[in-house]
């Protein structure tokens, strides 16, 4: 019987994923609202299929966020994240303080008293990695600045966390006598009853034994488990380390997101990062749906029909207050724009870690049964209003920022060492990057269209929005250190502008060039570029020998035909070049006789004796077709 009811849970929890969300994509409404509205239908305030167990499935659920923490830590080197400190210490922590002092001053405006109003300030100070980190994840916004920014504020919070577990045991005897019993400080864990000291050598150790493993150990076994070629046992090997350090840093009173994140960080620049990442993706995206359907059907609407003017007053003023002190910081950390709104519409939501400090919060004797209820009210709400005050910001903010400001602002380049730098990608740039990303090759990309890089984004490519014809942006994608730059953009008058900066100023750097026609052939000729691709022209030559292949020439007399045809443009592309810049009537001339010649020169090769060692990729294919002619020939005996 009890499988059963799982089994059925299952069903309902999956049954309304797989409506609701697709559903909402459809709408425009974005997944995390989806899984929200899912919870909601399936919860007991509406169809009843879910009740109590909602809570417990949200507590197995936010491993999600420690799978997301982990795949983010991978996709994050050591390096890069030793250059994010200022915003990580700078803008988090001044968040954190300021959004905390300012809803501690409110709640006192309300009457609360000195320790629960600043419980209450430290509870929401905080935002929601999962929706937050989703919501990046999902709309390609990671690496612009704002996304950047929002990580680093994020990062800050889940490390805030921590003491604030051991704050609030202190805060809850502001103004009263230690009263706490026995049975309450054992719920505190057993670091917060330890010296300061001793705290930050056990969070020391257990960082070092995170980077220990990662660097040293899971590294071996790694291998040893790959060279076996069984995926499952990989996988389980995954999923092991990752639950072992949440586990262990849980244990230690510490943050298991916050554990993996660094282990994560550590597997960054190690060969088996893919493999994880497509490993554990899986997992991260089930379990965070989980989480949401959980949130959702979680909402007491009981206690939100009893007071709904002033529960929504509370989460409107605390999406205000978060708004105001994030846009504030957003525009001291310079970010201009329009990305100091998307950065506050971003992290104005509370946390999923709430709930945990507001169920401890009660532990401690500093909320009774009627404000906690009132608190994780307001705590969902305010997730669950969070993507609507995102489409609020594409919908309403980010075009009146676009206009105002004519274009967004270019991305920072965090990847300065690779060796190719591809301008452009569009339909032609794409091919080449695909190419060269597949025979793992390092590869900035930068393209000028912003809806291009947000789109191309969703789909997992690692691009940057800039204008390469600007010298800075250059300087940024790491010209002086690239060995090839390749100008497959369409705008072919900049195209060659950049040609000429880049021969001037680093003429060690190789160009290949994608040209419109002959004559933007030769004018990058002029500038000494003759690695030049006409972008028209491979795929016509293809067609043309497929054309061949239908009209019944064998497959090797169409292959033979095109690439005879390839070579001789080839030739005379660089011998009209020298009658362009001379002479034009001289160009047509030699154009027309060209013409002529390619034919000769077509029919002269179809008779040319054809060989096993010229084609030995269609050898078959002659044998097959020799000996049809020799049984379609008549012999002398026939005759």
């Amino acid at each position: 019987m009890h499988n059963q009811d799982f089994f059925l849970q299952a069903l309902i929890y999956l049954g309304a994923t797989v409506v609701s969300v697709p559903l909402a994509k459809k709408l425009g409404l974005g997944s995390v609202l989806g899984y929200l509205l899912a919870g909601i239908l399936i919860g007991p305030f509406v169809l009843g299929l879910v009740g109590k167990e909602a809570g417990e499935v949200m507590h197995f659920a936010e491993f999600g966020v420690v799978l997301m923490l982990f795949i983010i830590g991978l996709e994050l080197e050591p390096s890069l994240l030793w250059k994010m400190r200022r915003s990580i210490f700078g803008l988090g922590g001044l968040q954190v303080l300021i959004t905390a002092i300012v809803i501690t001053f409110v709640a006192l405006a309300f009457k609360f008293q000195i320790n629960r109003a600043l419980a209450i300030g430290l509870i929401f100070a905080l935002s929601s990695t999962a929706i937050v980190l989703q919501t990046l994840s999902e709309k390609g916004l990671m690496r612009n600045i704002a996304g950047k920014s929002a990580f680093s504020v994020l990062l800050f919070q889940d490390m805030a966390v921590i003491p604030i577990l051991a704050l609030l045991p202190l805060i809850a005897t502001l103004g009263q006598p230690a009263t706490l019993s026995e049975s309450t400080l054992s719920k505190i864990g057993g670091m917060a009853q330890l010296p300061g000291w001793i705290q930050l050598l056990i969070i020391i150790g257990a960082i070092a034994a995170v980077v220990f493993i990662g660097r040293f150990m899971a590294r071996y076994v790694f291998r040893l488990i790959a060279e076996t070629g069984l995926h499952e046992v990989f996988v389980a090997l995954a999923l092991l380390m990752v639950i072992g350090i949440a586990l262990g840093m849980d244990k230690l009173g510490l943050s298991p997101a916050l554990g993996t994140f660094i282990a994560g960080v550590v597997l960054a620049d190690s060969e088996y990062r893919h493999e994880l990442e497509t490993t554990i993706d899986p997992f991260k995206g089930l379990l965070l749906g989980l989480f949401f359907i959980s949130v959702g059907a979680g909402i007491n609407f009981n206690l939100l029909i009893q007071n709904p003017g002033m529960i929504f007053f509370f989460v409107l003023l605390l999406i205000v207050i978060k708004f105001i002190v994030l846009l504030i910081l957003g525009r001291i950390f310079r970010l201009r724009k329009g990305f100091d709104f998307l950065f506050a519409f971003l992290l104005a939501q509370s946390s999923e870690f709430s709930f945990v400090l507001i169920s401890f919060s009660k532990q401690n004797q500093l909320f009774d049964e009627k404000t906690s209820s009132m608190l994780l009210m307001i705590v969902t709400l305010s997730m669950a209003v969070s993507p609507l005050l995102l489409i609020f910001n594409d919908k309403a903010v980010t075009p009146i920022m676009a206009r105002r400001y004519n274009k967004p602002e270019y991305d920072e380049m965090d990847e300065p060492e690779n060796p190719v730098i591809l301008a452009g990608f569009g339909r032609f740039g794409l091919v080449i990057g695909r190419m060269l990303l597949a025979n793992n090759i390092k590869v900035t990309i930068l393209d000028n269209n912003p809806t291009n890089v947000e789109v191309l984004r969703r789909y997992g490519f690692k691009l940057y929005f800039g204008d390469v014809t600007r010298p800075q942006m250059l300087e940024k994608a790491g010209i002086q250190k690239a060995r090839m730059l390749i100008l497959s953009m369409a705008e072919h008058d900049d195209a060659l502008k950049v040609a000429k900066y880049v021969r001037e100023k680093y003429p060690h750097v190789k160009i290949l060039a994608r040209a419109k026609d002959i004559f933007h052939t030769f004018e990058f000729y002029k500038l000494n570029v003759r690695s030049v691709q006409r972008e028209m022209f491979d795929s016509a030559n293809e067609m043309g020998a497929t054309a061949l292949t239908e009209l019944g020439f064998s497959r090797y007399e169409a292959y033979r035909t095109a690439r005879t045809f390839k070579h001789h443009e080839n030739q005379i592309t660089d011998e009209l070049y020298e009658h362009w810049l001379e002479d034009h009537n001289r160009f047509i001339e030699e154009t027309r006789r060209f013409s002529e010649q390619v034919s000769e020169t077509l029919q002269a090769e179809k008779d040319y004796l054809i060989h096993e060692s010229e084609c030995a990729w269609d050898v078959d294919t002659l044998k097959e077709e020799a000996l049809q002619k020799q049984q379609n020939t008549p012999s002398e005996n026939d005759t």
